[in-house]
């Protein structure tokens, strides 16, 4: 193992160890301190947009020009098949039950670490071809751009919440990140209101709308026809030459201003008119009591007798 090989030549110093029961197996995790040797980048001077989507995992759009799609294993769907057999077993043998305190039997055991089979393998692949994609970008770009998806509202779609989880949106982007800052690399983040799907990467005219099956970008001012996840790979490149750095957020930096600037639809609730407190006439437990009690009063003054 290349761990204990470190401990007996000394480079490694182990700090603390985590250990945790995870799909029927035990695992130890240990946090160490060493010396890592900085790997060159094959093209320190050249950025990339990153678009993350379903279709397709990626779409890379450099500054050389190059367009690259990075197909999605879909390890997952794959899968479905041997699952859904699986767990039909386990729903047929005797499991626990914790009101009454039944301990589940041998045979549900047993079918349970089947199962269990199926999901560590699931989850192998999908981090195996993760590290070695995030790996291969880090490896070749000296400035990555990404999107700051709002990943936790699109598993709330029942539509796409099992592909999104799936395709490991948030683990992306956190691999980037990291294995960025090990290589001393720029990763910027564009805001996550940038309209980047809608906004035409040649003219820079905004659509005011842009449905989500809509797939191929048609631009209305100058005519541009192009794929959606090119374009908005397109969009995020051109955000890299308006950051000074790596660190903050793109959509906060000086931009310049589009023929028109309609950023994406933001659903938040706005405070009520007429009503103070927090927004969409959201009331704290003592003020909704404070309000409870003043229309009781006024109730009971409306009614006495005069």
């Amino acid at each position: 193992m290349k761990l204990s090989g470190r401990i007996q030549t000394g480079r490694v110093r182990i700090l603390s160890a985590t250990v945790r029961y995870e799909r029927g197996r035990w695992f130890v995790s240990f946090q160490v301190e060493t010396t890592r040797e900085m790997s060159r980048v094959s093209h320190p001077d050249t950025a990339v947009g990153i678009d993350l989507g379903v279709k397709h995992l990626a779409v890379l759009a450099d500054s050389s020009g190059q367009t690259r799609y990075e197909p999605n294993p879909e390890h997952l769907d794959g899968a479905l098949k041997l699952l859904r057999f699986h767990s039909r077993r386990v729903s047929r043998r005797q499991g626990p039950d914790r009101r009454t305190g039944r301990k589940p039997s041998r045979r549900w055991e047993k079918a349970n670490r089947e199962r269990n089979k199926v999901h560590r393998r699931v989850a192998n692949l999908r981090a195996d071809a993760l590290h070695k994609f995030t790996t291969r970008v880090r490896a070749e770009y000296g400035t990555v751009v990404l999107e700051d998806l709002n990943v936790a509202g699109m598993l709330r779609n029942r539509r796409l919440a099992r592909r999104v989880a799936d395709a490991g949106f948030g683990e992306i982007r956190r691999q980037l990140i990291y294995k960025g800052r090990r290589n001393l690399c720029t990763t910027i983040v564009a805001n996550r209101w940038s309209p980047t799907s809608k906004t035409c990467s040649d003219c820079g005219a905004v659509k005011a709308k842009l449905p989500l099956h809509v797939r191929v970008f048609t631009c209305d001012t100058c005519g541009l026809v192009l794929d959606r996840d090119e374009n908005a790979a397109r969009n995020l490149l051109a955000l890299a030459a308006n950051c000074t750095t790596g660190t903050g957020v793109a959509g906060d930096q000086d931009t310049p201003r589009v023929s028109k600037p309609r950023e994406a639809d933001r659903k938040t609730r706005r405070q009520r008119p007429g009503r103070g407190g927090r927004a969409g006439g959201a009331s704290l437990p003592h003020q909704r009591q404070k309000e409870t009690g003043d229309r009781r009063q006024d109730t009971e003054a409306r009614h006495a007798p005069r």
